[in-house]
């Protein structure tokens, strides 16, 4: 450690906090910051609450101070870490926070920005319990060691930190807005390729040019066939089915030849817990061995060559199918996609050659904004990279 730092435990630099009940305190009213308060992105406190006291929740029994640092100590939120403004002074907070209040030769921001290195949280997530919402302990937190420099010097790496940290936030924004706005480009001309129709172009329903059906269903109990199945995971954003990353499960009986998966069969999602998912589609491509789909995936099979797959898929892919598919024609999210939905869907196509031209278009335009993508996606790695990188030599004493 260098030289003139201390190590000491959080508790060592912190002064203990108060609780409140806010139905018996003289304040009538209070702001209210619950777990959800916190962004993890920002890592500020962007909405509360504004309650009375005698309709104050009962975890809401922390009282904060101006400067106080709320770390989240429930799994799902525990990387929410935030400072309490001057607005928020003598207000209050969940119970599932720790409220950290540092004494006055320690830098709150610099006990903020301890909060977020990678060796204090792998500590903290060993130590945490219980079955349904694993947390940590107040005391778990104070018991972590936290090296001290003088005062002067924690003002100076805060100082680092903030410059650092404010650049990279714009940076990050930055290349968060470019990968959106390469999203939103393919998504465009995916669009208009399907809104701008040219000569000898028909519609007709899906229902017409292809056959349905519902995927299998099986329970832990049944016995039968060993199989590999698509599944709502395997969607995600993919155009093509990852045949190489199926789940096996046990089926009832041997598998039928009407459940097999064929080359060029889609398959959409049914019916899932998420509606986003609902109506998203993929492309089966070749198949080298039995593959069937899950009962929460319906088939598509084209019953002609009128109309190629791929065609039919980046159709499907589209916001104005999708918006067709997950409302229903009603205006309101669907918790199911059937059959007679996927029938009745109707189908905008010119002849097959223009069909495969504009396929290839479309391909093209997606390769290029998926490298775009990629690029960006990197660049948000290696920016998160460089936080975790500059706060280890911030407590390291290396800035």
């Amino acid at each position: 450690m260098k030289m003139g730092w201390q190590k000491k435990t959080l508790g060592d630099v912190l002064v203990k906090t108060e609780t409140t009940d806010p139905a018996r305190s003289p304040q009538t009213e209070f702001d209210y910051i619950d777990v959800s308060s916190v962004s993890n992105e920002t890592l500020a406190i962007e909405e509360t609450q504004r309650l009375n006291g005698k309709d104050a929740p009962s975890r809401a029994r922390r009282l904060v101070k101006a400067n106080d640092v709320l770390f989240a100590t429930i799994r799902p939120t525990l990387r929410r870490i935030a400072i309490v403004s001057e607005e928020l002074d003598n207000q209050v907070c969940s119970t599932g926070y720790f409220v950290l209040r540092a004494k006055s030769d320690v830098d709150h921001r610099f006990v903020f920005y301890f909060l977020q290195t990678e060796g204090f949280m792998t500590a903290i997530e060993k130590l945490q319990r219980g079955a349904s919402y694993p947390a940590v302990t107040d005391g778990d937190v104070r018991s972590q060691q936290i090296p001290i420099p003088p005062l002067p010097e924690q003002h100076r790496i805060v100082r680092i930190l903030d410059q650092a940290f404010e650049g990279i936030a714009r940076a990050t924004a930055n290349a968060e807005q470019n990968l959106r706005n390469a999203r939103a480009l393919f998504e465009s001309h995916l669009q208009s390729v399907f809104t701008q129709r040219g000569e000898r172009w028909v519609e007709r329903p899906l229902g017409t040019l292809a056959t349905f059906r519902n995927g299998i269903n099986y329970t832990k109990e049944s016995k039968g066939e060993r199989v590999k199945v698509v599944g709502v995971r395997n969607f995600q954003k993919h155009f093509s089915a990852p045949l190489d990353d199926l789940d096996t499960v046990t089926i009832d009986g041997k598998l039928s030849e009407l459940d097999s998966l064929k080359k060029d069969d889609i398959l959409a999602v049914r019916s899932n817990g998420n509606i986003q998912l609902i109506g998203r589609c993929i492309l089966v491509g070749e198949v080298t061995e039995k593959i069937s789909h899950s009962g929460f995936t319906i088939r598509i099979r084209l019953s002609d060559g009128i109309v190629i797959p791929k065609y039919i898929c980046h159709f499907m892919k589209s916001a104005g199918s999708r918006k067709l598919l997950t409302e229903g024609g009603t205006g309101t999210n669907i918790k199911s996609l059937n059959q007679g939905m996927l029938s009745a869907l109707m189908i905008p196509f010119p002849p097959v050659p223009v069909q495969k031209s504009l396929v290839e278009q479309l391909e093209s335009i997606s390769e290029k904004t998926q490298r775009l993508e990629s690029i960006y996606r990197q660049k948000l790695a290696a920016l998160g990279e460089l936080k975790k990188s500059l706060l280890h030599q911030a407590f390291n004493g290396d800035l």
